[in-house]
């Protein structure tokens, strides 16, 4: 792997952002505007002409098409990405819709590995199946049913890593060999793990996105989703961003901003929890079976161990019992709040049966893998202690 020319903390500091910003400021300004007025006729003729030469303007027109300080976002996210460009959007999701629709034709074909995120599934197989583009499912860890997946169509292969709430991780090279070999644009969300824990651009990978919600932002008080990768491509979803409208506003890109400047102070401590409640869930009798990928008994413990600094503040485990008992576990805990979130300083814990899988029976939820009795734990940055004293306490009462 690469190594970045500046500490991962300087570059979330000071990359993108200009040093001599209008009124002296230090942090970057919130522009608050809808549009760009132009000096006189020759002004925006000048601007015309640069945007046909060039493709690009030292200046914006409109605010769906640019933003000052969504574009400082954008240049400091492609420098801890170590990718060409970057481009921000409304939410994660409308990053991943916005980058299919624009990588995707009508007769088209993509590969998706079956564990990833339900909504970047459905729109793959709902959504999309109307415009003619179809889908394959291949299970997570299975190259050679990816590899077999392809057909003379198939324009892109779209992984998570890690995964959600598995956290199956995607061995990078032999994934990249699969889609080099194939002339197919691979793409991976990882929001999961961040820049900080893994940068999948340095092993091949074609686009990176992220749900900046989630760790990049930290503080569940803003919603965006982010691409990264080639200037190229993500030109492409420039445009079509253009177009969808799926733009972030301002205030919500400053706080993403604010936000990244700590993301590997934040993210330190989100692994130091993880592994620490890991180790402990994993030696609990009321406990059946945890996932976490810095565990030897994960299945991809191997391939996280060789191209992740870290592994992140999600930690999903089996209690014994049932749906009501497991219920029962999470409403005694006192630290996390309830809620389908992550990444942010707060902890959180779920119950996917109930909260993203509510209206599935008990078997069609063995069937998408989903128990009854599992959790996903989202730490915050709370002290590992007090945490761990809180789960001993709660599992007590199962």
């Amino acid at each position: 792997m690469q190594s970045l020319a500046q500490g991962f903390s300087t570059q979330a500091v000071h990359a993108g952002e200009q040093r001599d910003s209008h009124y002296h400021s230090i942090t970057t300004p919130i522009v608050q505007t809808a549009l760009y007025v132009f000096r006189d006729t020759a002004d925006m003729v000048e601007y015309q002409e640069r945007m046909i030469t060039w493709g690009e303007a030292e200046r914006e027109e409109y605010g769906r098409y640019g933003n000052p300080t969504v574009q400082a976002v954008e240049r400091k996210l492609a420098a801890l990405e170590g990718g060409e460009a970057a481009l921000l959007f409304a939410t994660g999701m409308c990053a991943v819709t916005s980058t299919l629709l624009t990588l995707l034709s009508t007769g088209d074909h993509l590969i998706l590995t079956g564990d990833c995120y339900r909504r970047t599934r459905q729109f793959c197989q709902t959504f999309l199946e109307r415009l003619g583009i179809t889908t394959t499912l291949v299970p997570p860890g299975d190259y050679a049913a990816m590899e077999a997946a392809i057909r003379p169509n198939t324009r892109l292969i779209f992984s998570e890593s890690p995964t959600n709430p598995y956290l199956r991780v995607l061995d990078l090279p032999r994934a990249v060999d699969i889609a080099k070999r194939n002339n197919l644009i691979l793409v991976v969300d990882s929001t999961f793990a961040t820049p900080v824990n893994q940068r999948p651009l340095e092993f091949g990978v074609d686009l990176v996105i992220h749900s900046a919600t989630k760790y990049l932002g930290g503080h569940n008080d803003l919603l965006a989703g982010a691409v990264v990768g080639p200037r190229k491509l993500v030109g492409e979803i420039k445009n079509s961003r253009g177009v969808l409208g799926g733009i972030i506003g301002p205030h919500d890109a400053y706080l993403l901003l604010r936000g990244l400047k700590t993301l590997a102070l934040r993210v330190r401590r989100h692994n130091e929890n993880g592994m620490k409640v890991a180790r402990f869930l994993e030696g609990h009798p009321k406990v059946r079976r945890v996932y976490y990928p810095g565990l030897s008994s994960h299945p991809d413990y191997a391939v996280a161990h060789e191209q992740m600094r870290g592994f992140g503040g999600v930690v999903s485990f089996e209690v014994e019992g049932d749906l009501e008992s497991t219920g029962a576990f999470i409403d005694a805990l006192r630290l996390p709040c309830i809620g389908p979130s992550l990444g942010g300083v707060e902890s959180l814990v779920e119950q996917p049966a109930i909260q993203s899988y509510y209206e599935l029976t008990t078997e069609q939820r063995r069937q998408v893998g989903i128990s009854n009795e599992l959790v996903r734990y989202a730490l915050g940055i709370e002290d590992p202690d007090d945490l761990i004293a809180d789960l001993e306490q709660a599992l007590e009462k199962i």
